[in-house]
Parts: structure tokens; C-alpha cells; sequence
């Protein structure tokens, strides 16, 4: 098995290789592990959280065996560069890989366990403080479009929030998607079409995000919610389909 440790976590690399070695009979259960699965683990009185991906397809068994980085390298090198631009991520512990000569198996990736207080699937306008929460994550997005990362990913589980008395802090986890490189404007407004479909909550962001770039409010608005309304659509699609035929 293929191990990669981050430098400040190499002297625990034994312990490190034993959790993912026994990953199966060892850590507490983290969610209901439907497609990926993720345990906690204490190392030297540090908790930790191990994330196993699936065993990917025969396809993929080829292509990241081959010619893809997996999931799990991917996560552990996108952590670390969004370290370096100053974004809020677990730190990266550590990867591994299974493979064979010709098949890649599975994958691990190591982080830091981070204790937040929400996530945005949390956040309930109803709520006294959560428009302000809302209206953070929407710079926090605009800091993320600045600094050229496009996050993939950005749905409503993949960014932890600390509330730290208003002073908001937002982490992203989920990392194996992104992109690098300066955003157009149709790819920012993309990049909000998985969040929500609330339009009062869609109205908020276009709000705080126009007062951010030279657009009116109308227009980020309108783009947003467009995207929004064409990933909706396609996910009821998607959903119907598995249910016609039973998947």
C-alpha cells in the first residue's frame, strides 16, 4: 500500500498506517456511510477522520490505476493548496492507495476532525442570525472566486461553519473536485446552482455578491437563479430515472 504523510505528521506514520490497515474493525462511524465511508480515529490524543472511498469501477480501476490521480490524492493535494491561498480546510494528514499491477482498489484520505457548529443545509432564514451567516458564505464564495478555486462541489454539506460569536469561519471538505484558474462571471454564478433552491435565499446571495463585483443585483440575480433552476431540474430528472428502473 501506497502512504503519503504530510511532513509534520511523519513521525505518527506507523500509527497512521495501522488505522487505515484496520480501517475496517477499528474508528467510530462517522454519517451512514451510503457511498463513501468515513471513521474517526484518536492519534496521540488528536482526533482524526479517515474517509474510504468506494471501490471506483472497472473503468476507473484502469484510469486511476493509470491516468487519473485518485480521489484520495486529489483531496490531500487540493487541501494543501488551498492552505497555501488561506482557505479553510481540516489540515491534510496523509493519503493511501491499494492497487495491483493493472487495477487501482481503493483509496484513503487522512484530515484533521474539525468540530463546527453548522453547515450550510443548517442555515434557516427563520432563524435570528442566519441571514448574516448566509451573507458571510456568500463573500466567503467571492473569496474563493477570487483566489481562482472553483469549488465543484459546493453543496450544502461540503462547507463547515464555525459561528465564533459572528466572527464566521467556513471550511471546505469534500475537496476531490476542483478547478483552478480565474472564473468568468456565468462560472461564478454557476458555482452557487447546488446550494439552494430557496429563491429568498438565492435573492440574499445575488444581493451580497453584486455589492462585491461590478454587476447589478438584477443580473446576478437572474444568472443564479437560472443556474439554480437548471440543476434542480436536472436533478429531479436524474432522480426520477433511478426510480423508474429501480436503481
Amino acid at each position: 500500500m501506497k502512504v503519503i504523510v504530510s511532513p509534520q505528521y511523519r513521525d505518527r506514520k506507523d500509527q497512521i498506517f495501522h488505522f487505515i490497515e484496520n480501517f475496517s474493525n477499528e474508528g467510530d462511524l462517522l454519517g451512514n456511510g451510503d457511498r463513501n465511508t468515513i471513521k474517526l480515529f484518536d492519534l496521540n490524543g488528536e482526533r482524526i477522520n479517515i474517509k474510504s472511498f468506494k471501490v471506483p469501477n472497472m473503468v476507473n480501476k484502469i484510469a486511476y490505476r493509470f491516468f487519473r490521480k485518485s480521489k484520495a490524492e486529489r483531496s490531500f493535494n487540493y487541501a494543501q493548496i488551498l492552505g497555501e491561498k488561506g482557505i479553510g480546510t481540516p489540515t491534510p494528514i496523509a493519503y493511501a492507495e491499494e492497487t495491483t499491477a493493472t487495477q487501482f482498489l481503493k483509496s484513503y484520505y487522512v484530515s484533521q476532525q474539525l468540530k463546527a457548529d453548522l453547515t450550510f443545509r443548517e442555515i434557516n432564514l427563520e432563524r435570528e442570525g442566519h441571514e448574516a451567516i448566509l451573507r458571510a458564505f456568500t463573500r466567503f464564495t467571492f473569496h474563493l472566486h477570487e483566489q481562482e478555486v472553483e469549488f465543484l462541489d459546493h453543496s450544502p454539506g461540503n462547507t463547515l461553519i464555525k459561528l465564533n460569536g459572528g466572527n464566521y469561519e467556513f471550511f471546505l471538505v469534500d475537496l476531490n473536485r476542483m478547478n483552478f484558474g480565474k472564473l468568468n462571471f456565468t462560472q461564478r454564478m454557476m458555482n452557487f446552482s447546488r446550494l439552494t433552491p430557496n429563491e429568498n435565499m438565492i435573492r440574499i446571495m445575488a444581493n451580497e455578491y453584486a455589492s462585491l463585483i461590478e454587476k447589478s443585483e438584477n443580473e446576478v440575480f437572474e444568472k443564479m437563479w437560472f443556474f439554480t433552476n437548471q440543476f434542480q431540474e436536472k436533478f429531479r430528472r436524474k432522480k426520477a430515472l433511478k426510480k423508474k428502473f429501480g436503481l
